[in-house]
């Protein structure tokens, strides 16, 4: 009777202890494995909808610009944009403080100091494509021309360099300020190319502007053959776009022009709508003072901003970048870039 007590007590011990101890452990070892799993999945998901968010419209109520073609002043108005939602940080983007970025030629700098943040191949001469226009643009507003008077889109505006399209039919009339806001905002050539056949002395005498502003604000290394920027012969460089952008940032009317979201435009007795070229004009999340993006083949996808992103005024230039999203993803890493930098310079001990 004693014996079969002590081997019911013996099997006892080993139950609650050498039998239940890898069970536990084993238990232990499914739930942690469980929470992984729900992490990975987690994580999947929210790349998923990062992804998602990059690409689509961001949020706040964005001015919108009314503007008639019979000579009419554009009036604000305010419109609902979907509201956007910023992805985190991925420290892929930013490991251990350095950038990559997809763009054949960037520059960042801090405009309070001069210092350049950021660079890559920035003396490097490129097509820039449509962000000739912010060129475009003060010019126009150098001359001191009127920018009610009525303006004519002829034959002249069609694009026989790249065969691009417009919304803007031939024998359209609008005013000065009009086609300036549409060549700012929505990239629209033929008003562009309006902008510099009705300057004082034609063509020849615009482009010879655009080239003499370039020069007086030290742009040594660039060169414009029209207003459009449609011609690869139109070039210049990281750095020397960076000089354009600052000064372009001194005209309260370009500043105003270029990142308005869209704009409700009459053509011909219809009303049109016209949306900005740079989706991040619409994100709550940047705070952009100028802004003009560019393409055609030779110059890949462009974009240059003046900008607030960590409580200091940047100007971004981004050249040559590879698909439609690359320089609004190459924007958005700098500026997180930015931000963890400033975040973990506030946690530094001094």
């Amino acid at each position: 009777m004693k014996q079969k007590i002590q081997i019911a007590l013996f099997v006892g011990a080993m139950l609650s202890g050498g039998f239940n101890a890898p069970l536990q452990a084993a238990t232990a070892k499914k739930v942690e494995q469980q929470a992984v799993k729900k992490a990975v999945a987690s994580a999947g998901k929210n790349s998923q909808v990062a992804k998602k968010t990059l690409a689509s419209t961001a949020s706040k109520k964005s001015p919108v610009k009314s503007a008639s073609g019979n000579g009419r002043k554009a009036v604000l108005a305010a419109a609902e944009i979907p509201k956007k939602t910023m992805r985190r940080v991925s420290f892929s983007d930013v490991e251990h403080g350095r950038l990559a970025l997809h763009s054949a030629s960037v520059l960042v700098i801090d405009q309070s100091t001069g210092q350049t943040l950021f660079e890559k191949h920035s003396d490097a001469v490129l097509p820039i494509a449509s962000i000739s226009k912010l060129m475009t643009a003060m010019v126009v507003l150098d001359a001191k021309l009127d920018m009610q008077e009525i303006i004519s889109i002829g034959e002249e505006e069609i694009d026989t360099l790249k065969g691009t399209r417009s919304r803007i039919p031939v024998g359209m009339t609008m005013t000065r300020e009009t086609a300036m806001l549409l060549a700012l905002m929505s990239s629209e050539n033929r008003a562009a190319h309006a902008l510099g056949r009705h300057f004082p002395g034609g063509m020849l005498a615009f482009v010879k502007a655009m080239n003499n502003k370039a020069r007086a604000l030290g742009m040594l290394n660039s060169s414009f053959e029209e207003p459009t920027g449609l011609s690869s012969n139109n070039v210049s460089t990281a750095h020397d776009l960076a000089r354009m952008v600052a000064a372009a940032a001194r005209y309260p009317e370009i500043r105003e022009l270029s990142t308005t979201a869209s704009a409700k435009v009459e053509l011909k007795g219809r009303v049109k709508d016209f949306n900005n070229t740079n989706a991040l004009v619409r994100s709550d999340s940047w705070e952009i003072g100028i802004s003009k993006t560019g393409y055609i083949s030779e110059a890949g996808r462009c974009l240059v901003m003046q900008a607030r992103v960590a409580d200091k005024p940047v100007v971004i230039v981004l050249l040559d970048s590879n698909g439609k999203m690359t320089r609004v993803g190459d924007a958005n890493r700098i500026k997180r870039w930015m931000e963890t930098d400033s975040m973990a310079s506030e946690r530094r001990p001094v």
